[in-house]
């Protein structure tokens, strides 16, 4: 600091003050090395400013936990199955895998010699949508209409391999069906028609045709098609067309 005395810089930097004039030494030069100390001192004499910013909040252990990437589920559908009704034909896309017994869907599984899933036999308490739910089917609703029947009940044998290139019979109405269609004899013939099948009783078959469903039908491709299967006694498509 030179030839500045102590007691001014003390002065300033505490006081903010100069000292008597009497008590300085030279004068002019002693100002000069004042004021210079004065700004050192004033910068070393800052007051100290807090950071503004708040530390961050720690979480609650519910808030980590959400932040936590979710495990892939093991028991997921890679390739979910979808039924596909038309009039050419019935198929069913994607995959059909069994994840296992479960509520209202505890029945047992059928499978071919490849080991793919070919029918389910139905439990007591089953449900059509648990049942899909199960066998990754994402319209398991479709599995009665598929079926030819309104619901699923015990012991019945859901198949789940239909056959693309027959024609299928819906259950509810004929496709070409008029405004005003009666569907509950219509519903009643066909389901007559799955039980027989199932028996192997072709002859009853023929009866209920010619006697009641036969009417019911305009459409030429579809009673050339039910009429063939009949007169062949075909029990494997007229299965899978009424059963």
């Amino acid at each position: 600091m030179g030839n500045v005395s102590p007691v001014v810089l003390v002065s300033v930097c505490k006081y903010g003050v100069m000292p008597r004039a009497d008590k300085l030494a030279p004068t002019l030069a002693a100002l000069v090395l004042a004021v210079t100390g004065l700004a050192g001192c004033a910068a070393t004499a800052a007051p100290q400013v807090a950071d503004p910013s708040p530390e961050p909040a720690s979480q609650t252990p519910e808030e980590e936990a959400a932040q936590v990437t979710a495990e892939p589920d093991p028991d997921a559908c890679v390739n979910p199955a979808w039924i596909n009704l038309s009039t050419e034909g019935v198929s069913i896309t994607g995959d059909i895998e069994d994840r296992g017994a479960r509520e209202f869907a505890q029945g047992a599984v059928g499978r071919d010699d490849e080991g793919n899933i070919v029918s389910y036999i139905v439990a007591t308490g089953d449900v059509a949508a648990a049942i899909g739910e199960r066998l990754c089917i994402e319209n398991g609703l479709v599995l009665t209409t598929l079926n030819h029947t309104r619901t699923v009940h015990p012991d019945q044998v859901l198949r789940l391999d239909p056959d693309p290139d027959l024609r299928f019979i819906p259950y509810y109405n004929p496709w070409d069906a008029p405004a005003g269609f009666e569907q509950i004899p219509y519903q009643a013939a066909i389901e007559a028609m799955g039980h027989a099948a199932d028996a192997g009783d072709v002859d009853t078959m023929r009866g209920i045709w010619a006697d009641t469903l036969s009417g019911m039908f305009t459409d030429s491709a579809d009673i050339s098609a039910i009429q063939q299967a009949l007169d062949a006694g075909d029990l494997a498509v007229l299965t899978e067309m009424f059963s």
